[in-house]
């Protein structure tokens, strides 16, 4: 099997073990959830309900506060109990959010549906944004907007992402397995949006199993490229590289080498909201690690604090370990999770409780470990020295806004430095400095 890959990266453990061959479980409702308004890039979402008011499933509780921006839903049908600011450690401040008490099963507030054909690319995207959907592997970008680029930029290519080249995460591996029909169809309905005939898929050969499936099921519609097992192999100009051997120019997007980058699971959602009248309420996730009892794959809605998770889908942690390291995602780009009651959110594509392990880091030893394996080209170490020096306009010089912030870095440092915590923080300084300006 020829394997299509890319420069530099990392081979941390799979442990895709612990999830691959359990199929997805729909999740019972929670009884409460705590919807964030910002969960997405670009401007929060403004509230548009009150304390006390009944809402149905699907029913919009937050309108886009900006063009970069999206629609925020209720995932149960209850009673809105509190409107507040919330931490919101995803964005690193605290943002509104809407806390709902569920009151009965589901009753569906569902959008305008039917036959994607019938309906043009305008009515397609106005759905798509009116249901909510950001991109769902993590990056969280409004899909109307990534889906509607400027005319000036001719997209010739459509990707989707199967990679899932983040460690313990199995979701988008059964999505491809489970779902391959609703993601086909979502595939069209992107097609017709973008008008591109060239649709790739790129799995990681860890997939055996799903890249033999999908070659067969969607054969003459979407090209399936085999891509070499490496982290991060899934990210957008890596994998845009892999696949078609465009260099996305630095600083620069995927649509300015014509090229438009999905995850499978966006598919699904998109198949849901122009097909079901579906809003993006709910999306699935693994929930994995060595300290969690029952890993799996499931459905289950936004908002759902991931205490609720652990405890109820999870049977809890094992006995015996102290100071359980939860995740927001996988090991290498997931966030840190201090407060279990924190909720997920529509780019949470998994939950992995690790067991701590001690780490201290040291000083530089110039070894060049993390140069070698920058999948960006990038000074890993001398973007550290410089953040911690405060000498932002220097560390930008030399590419700290092209970090894609993977952790292949920090992974590799024999010092255990933690570069990408530094670059992080020097981004978010720079920006302030320059009023929130890239």
């Amino acid at each position: 099997m020829n394997l299509a890959t890319f420069k530099g990266g990392v081979h941390p453990p799979e442990k895709k073990e612990l999830s691959k061959e359990i199929p997805i479980q729909k999740s019972p409702l929670p009884d409460k959830v705590v919807v964030f308004m910002q969960q997405h890039t670009g401007a929060p979402a403004k509230p548009v309900v009150e304390v006390g008011q009944k809402v149905k499933t699907g029913q919009i509780i937050g309108e886009p506060g900006g063009f970069i921006s999206a629609y925020v839903h209720s995932p149960v049908t209850g009673t809105v109990t509190e409107v507040k600011k919330i931490s919101n450690i995803i964005f690193g401040k605290a943002v509104e959010a809407v806390v709902i008490q569920r009151e009965s099963e589901d009753e569906w507030e569902l959008l305008p549906h039917g036959d994607y054909e019938k309906f043009s690319k305008e009515e397609l995207l106005d759905i798509i944004k009116k249901a909510g959907i950001v991109g769902l592997g993590g990056a969280m970008f409004p899909t109307h907007v990534k889906l509607n680029p400027p005319q000036d930029k001719k997209i010739d290519t459509l990707i989707i992402n199967g990679a899932e080249c983040e460690p313990y995460l199995t979701i988008d591996h059964r999505m491809m397995l489970e779902k391959s029909e609703e993601i086909l169809i979502g595939i069209k309905i992107a097609k017709k949006i973008l008008g591109v005939n060239n649709v790739y898929i790129g799995i990681e050969s860890n997939k055996k199993d799903a890249i033999e499936f999908l070659k067969n099921k969607w054969k003459g519609q979407v090209i399936v490229v085999p891509l070499k097992t490496k982290y991060p192999q899934g990210a957008e100009k890596q994998l845009i590289y892999a696949i078609t051997g465009k260099e996305v120019p630095r600083g620069g997007l995927p649509m300015d080498v014509g090229v438009v980058v999905q995850n499978v699971s966006t598919m699904y959602a998109i198949k849901e909201a122009v097909v079901d009248g579906k809003p993006l309420v709910e999306r699935g996730l693994t929930l994995t690690g060595e300290a969690i009892k029952r890993p799996g794959n499931w459905w289950v809605r936004i908002g759902t604090p991931i205490s609720w998770i652990v405890e109820n889908l999870g049977e809890g942690f094992k006995e015996g370990i102290e100071n359980v390291k939860v995740l927001m995602g996988g090991p290498m780009m997931g966030i840190p999770i201090n407060n279990l009651d924190t909720p997920i959110v529509k780019g949470n594509n998994g939950i992995t409780s690790l067991i701590p392990e001690e780490q201290r880091g040291t000083f530089c030893i110039r070894c060049s470990y993390c140069v070698d394996v920058c999948p960006m080209g990038l000074q890993p170490y001398l973007l550290d020295l410089l953040g911690k020096k405060r000498k932002y306009d220097e560390a930008v010089e030399v590419g700290l806004l092209d970090c894609i912030e993977c952790g292949s870095c920090s992974y590799v440092c024999p010092a255990k430095i933690e570069h990408v915590k530094t670059i992080k923080l020097a981004k978010k300084v720079y920006r302030a400095l320059r009023g929130g300006k890239k």
